[in-house]
């Protein structure tokens, strides 16, 4: 039964409210859906987030990527034949990684499919539930405590910042929701590149000193500044996660090489899907490194996926899941659930998820 046709689809769906970083702003989210189907008509499904700042990638450029030369790749193929497949897709396409992330994670649905199990069985793992943080986005002190408060009555135990807007005012912020949310709630950082190296050590020193009780850093300095995420590390005591600096194994490498980063963010729009996913957790575990599985502000396809990874994987800290959590309304069903902070996958073949 081999695949017989590629389809693109687009999810637009709104937020709850306003997801801001030091990167960006949106009220909504936005992805390109890759739908593939076999001679039987057995479909996998999988999302590339549009998220230009991060990967670099249009809406545009997205599809024309999966119709042109990620089609082209695999349509004739045998989905069964799955590792092959997978790393002739890799090969494809290097500047477009969560294009090569929709159909990777597309084929490994539609394996799943074929094989009547569940995304993580079929991945090798049973859990079918994992824990997730929950981002607040970016605002004043009063607004960032008030998010942070309704974030913990629905059941969040683990709050993730986002600063890097202004680090004149980033210690009042922390400190304000801390104080707020009390002991029982970790709290972590994410500044999304936007400190100098300087500005990160006396941002991290001062709340070090007030005692805030801060988790780790998520990506304090520019992606490209390794040395300055070294630096940075090298002179906070806050544990330093590398984000946007880690799309594959070479940046990883490096990351290592240098002793920039305590930690590593693993996302498969970076990675470029599962099975590069799974091989820089690999990398990370083999020398030392601890590993968060992520996602962008995406559907429940991607966070689907990725959440599968984390179960069947495991991380070292909490995962950062909660992007589903987020839409307000979508035009898929079944797929995962959020119950607390807690994300439950479907035992339903692949990822359990369909267009209504």
């Amino acid at each position: 039964m081999p695949i017989v046709e590629v389809r693109c689809g687009v999810l637009h769906a709104p937020l709850r409210a306003p997801f801001v970083t030091a990167l960006r702003s949106t009220t909504v989210v936005e992805s390109l859906l890759v739908e593939i189907l076999d001679e039987s008509g057995t479909h996998g499904i999988g999302e590339a987030p549009v998220v230009e700042k991060v990967t670099g990638e249009s809406l545009h450029a997205l599809r024309v990527c999966v119709e042109g030369p990620l089609r082209s790749v695999v349509v004739g193929r045998e989905p069964d034949d799955l590792v092959p497949l997978l790393h002739d897709v890799a090969r494809q396409a290097p500047s477009n990684p969560a294009a090569r992330a929709a159909v990777d994670v597309a084929l490994h649905d539609l394996a799943a499919r074929r094989q009547g199990v569940s995304l993580p069985r079929f991945l090798g793992g049973t859990l079918l539930k994992v824990p997730t943080d929950v981002t607040v986005s970016a605002d004043t002190a009063d607004r960032l405590v008030a998010a942070a408060r309704d974030r913990v009555d629905d059941g969040f135990d683990v709050v993730k910042l986002k600063v890097g807007t202004d680090p004149v005012t980033d210690v009042e912020r922390v400190l304000a929701v801390r104080a707020a949310v009390g002991e029982a709630v970790t709290v972590r950082l994410d500044a999304n590149q936007g400190w100098t190296p300087q500005e990160a050590v006396r941002v991290l020193g001062l709340l070090e000193d007030a005692d805030a009780g801060v988790e780790l850093v998520e990506q304090p300095v520019a992606a490209a500044d390794i040395d300055g995420l070294a630096w940075v590390r090298r002179r906070a005591q806050t544990p330093v996660m590398a984000d946007e600096s880690v799309f594959g194994l070479r940046e990883l490498v490096t990351v290592i090489s240098k002793g920039a980063a305590d930690s590593v963010n693993v996302k498969l729009a970076k990675a470029g899907g599962l099975l590069p996913a799974v091989a820089l957790l690999e990398l990370a575990r083999a020398h030392g490194l601890g590993a968060m599985v992520g996602s962008m502000m995406e559907g429940p396809v991607g966070v689907g996926a990725a959440a599968s990874l984390a179960a069947v994987h495991g991380t070292t800290v909490v995962p950062d899941l909660d992007a589903a959590w987020w839409l307000d309304g979508s035009p898929l069903q079944g797929g995962l659930r959020y119950e607390g902070a807690m994300v439950h996958l479907p035992d339903t073949p692949g990822l359990g998820i369909e267009r209504r």
